[in-house]
């Protein structure tokens, strides 16, 4: 299928990484993207920023979990905090492919930022690895005053199954009475095993993301006990089938125009809305699943200009 492409972006497809995130060949993909994320972390600035990494307790009966903690340098006064949940379709990433984006937002925003190293499926499928992002909400929360974290101000990061992750995260934490968190950024959200949505239906060949992977993205995460598009699915696993979304945090919602996860991040944002849940919806033209990696583009500009933009307002963050 032809896609009407950013003229910025067009030229740039021919760089793309080849082949590193694609479930077919999963151990195979798991050690290019290992390479490739090696690569990225040699050139990686961090000036400004330190980080320490820690375990902390898991869910019941459930291993530790661990963690990367970035703290602006010489921080002496109590911070904002994210909670950065990565993406990678559930089966893929860890602390080391997040470390340039933790860094970033870090240094960009002036805040605390909890990366968690959750359990991949299909190792662990669902709720293993949830279960470890909601521990670490709730360890954060109550490890506030010694981390010099602002317990108001924690907000949830993801991208991508991290966006989809943050919204499971804060269904959880409003149904079971949880720790507060103050703004939700779901950017380009896996929110959805139905898979029926028209560009789910029509986006089968499309860059980094597309109707194949997504099938075998879900098959993994949601291992034996559910069957993707049956009815018995939770929607902690797919919080696109949650039917009231009252009483969430605010929430930012980015999609890409050429991405099979479009809709359902535009059908998740209108519910939001619809719900009285106060909410942000960008849909960025010409782009695609991933499209940002390509920084100099300036659609991605505008698109990393306005993230930073909204966290600092999300989080009321002006230490920047």
């Amino acid at each position: 299928m032809n896609y009407d492409y950013d003229p910025e972006l067009a030229p740039m497809l021919e760089n793309l990484p080849d082949s590193t995130i694609e479930f077919g060949d999963l151990q195979g993909s798991r050690e290019a993207f290992s390479e490739l994320v090696t690569k990225m972390n040699a050139e990686l600035d961090n000036a400004g920023v330190v980080f320490e990494t820690r375990q902390i307790p898991g869910a019941d009966n459930a291993p530790d979990v661990t963690v990367r903690i970035y703290s602006p340098d010489e921080q002496e006064k109590t911070k904002p905090c994210l909670l950065h949940l990565h993406g990678g379709g559930f089966a893929f990433g860890d602390l080391e492919s997040e470390m340039g984006s933790c860094v970033a937002l870090c240094r960009d925003l002036g805040v605390m930022v909890v990366s968690v190293d959750y359990r991949l499926a299909p190792e662990t499928p669902y709720p293993g690895g949830l279960e470890d992002c909601y521990a670490a909400l709730q360890w954060a929360s109550e490890q506030s005053e010694l981390l010099r974290i602002d317990k108001n101000r924690i907000g949830l990061f993801g991208v991508s199954a991290g966006g989809g992750l943050c919204a499971a995260t804060a269904l959880l934490a409003r149904d079971r009475n949880g720790p507060a968190i103050c703004f939700q950024y779901l950017g380009i959200p896996v929110l959805d095993d139905r898979l029926d949505t028209p560009s789910m239906i029509q986006f089968t060949d499309t860059p980094l993301w597309h109707r194949p992977n997504a099938e075998l993205s879900w098959d993994f995460y949601l291992g034996d006990d559910y069957q993707r598009g049956t009815a018995d699915v939770p929607i902690y696993a797919a919080p696109g089938r949650a039917g009231e979304l009252s009483g969430l945090p605010p929430a930012y919602v980015s999609t890409m125009e050429f991405d099979p996860l479009r809709d359902e991040g535009i059908m998740y944002a209108h519910k939001l809305m619809q719900a009285g849940v106060p909410c942000e919806l960008h849909a960025f033209p010409g782009t695609f699943h991933g499209s940002s990696m390509f920084a100099q583009a300036e659609i991605s500009q505008r698109e990393a200009a306005e993230m930073i933009a909204v966290l600092r307002r999300g989080l009321n963050s002006t230490d920047a």
